[in-house]
């Protein structure tokens, strides 16, 4: 990521969309790691705007009887909605401190919004164990952190329950890497549509370095922005182990820092999710650190540059 940024933090305490609760301490988590500084370190400008709330909304329910809190997490798109949409103006690079990935389903549209308003193509890398692309309906858990990608891409069914949708993100414009955990109803719609899949196996077999620059040049040719949504559990347990949705078999270290790395080499990288930390399971802030050090790579932190740690 070419010269310096206009960093804007923006903390998102929402852990309603979670099974487990503790991701609302996530946003002071990645302070506390030390995320403001290590941008600051790098010549980048930062702002920290603090903690978004949710807006209130008249109460609402939905056919689906499994689904939690509806009404705060649509409260919490549409607060977030407008968060991203003020947070990418004048050219700033909003980093969007989580809470669970509930919170995607606001800051994309919001990010979608501003892409439009510049005529910039937007395209998102999820990086994440999960699809998260069930609707209101297909959800089984009721746990809305799986439903974001769904909501953002202008899918059926979420009209009347989250806020209405200006700009819908392209689903060809997405890739998701790292998948290792898709319900069958995810499935089955994800094989009618043009997202991109990359699940570990190709990644095992290709490389995330091959697998990334086929990324990478679709975005050059369509001169675009890149929005990253990484979520702890794309990361293997054992280097990751905060976070309520552990599966095994995630990115390793090295992996992990290349994409970091090849994106940052990119220059097209406008703005960041970073969601599903638990503090509560964390081990001595072990993920809070590798978190905050995969940001710094993007930032352009590089391999000569990485500090020694002692935990």
């Amino acid at each position: 990521m070419t010269g310096s940024r206009s960093c804007v933090l923006v903390g998102a305490p929402v852990q309603i969309g979670a099974g487990q609760p503790g991701c609302l301490m996530g946003p002071d988590a990645f302070r506390t790691a030390g995320l403001g500084r290590a941008l600051e370190s790098l010549g980048h400008g930062v702002e920290d705007l603090g903690n978004c709330a949710p807006a209130p909304l008249p109460e609402r329910s939905h056919p689906n009887k499994a689904i939690k809190n509806l009404t705060e997490t649509a409260g919490w798109v549409q607060s977030l909605t407008e968060a991203a949409y003020a947070a990418k103006q004048g050219g700033r690079t909003p980093i969007f401190l989580g809470g669970d990935h509930a919170l995607a389903a606001g800051t994309l549209p919001g990010i979608a919004k501003a892409a439009k308003e510049d005529g910039r193509e937007l395209f998102v890398l999820w990086l994440d164990a999960h699809s998260d692309y069930h609707d209101l309906d297909s959800t089984e858990s009721g746990n809305l952190h799986g439903v974001p990608v769904a909501y953002f891409t202008g899918r059926k069914g979420f009209d009347g329950y989250f806020p209405e949708l200006d700009v819908p993100v392209k689903p060809e414009n997405i890739t998701m890497m790292g998948i290792r955990s898709v319900d069958p109803a995810e499935h089955r719609e994800l094989l009618n549509q043009p997202i991109e899949v990359v699940d570990m196996r190709a990644i095992d077999e290709k490389g995330v370095s091959a697998l990334l620059a086929d990324f990478l040049k679709r975005v050059e040719d369509a001169d675009g922005v890149i929005h990253v949504s990484l979520d702890v559990d794309f990361l293997d347990p054992e280097i990751a182990p905060a976070v309520g949705t552990t599966v095994p078999g995630g990115a390793t270290f090295r992996e992990a820092h290349l994409i970091m790395e090849k994106l940052c080499d990119s220059g097209r990288v406008g703005s960041l999710d970073l969601v599903e930390l638990n503090p509560f399971l964390d081990e001595r802030g072990k993920t809070a650190r590798l978190m905050v050090d995969l940001t710094a790579s993007l930032f352009g932190r590089k391999v000569m540059d990485r500090p020694t740690r002692s935990y």
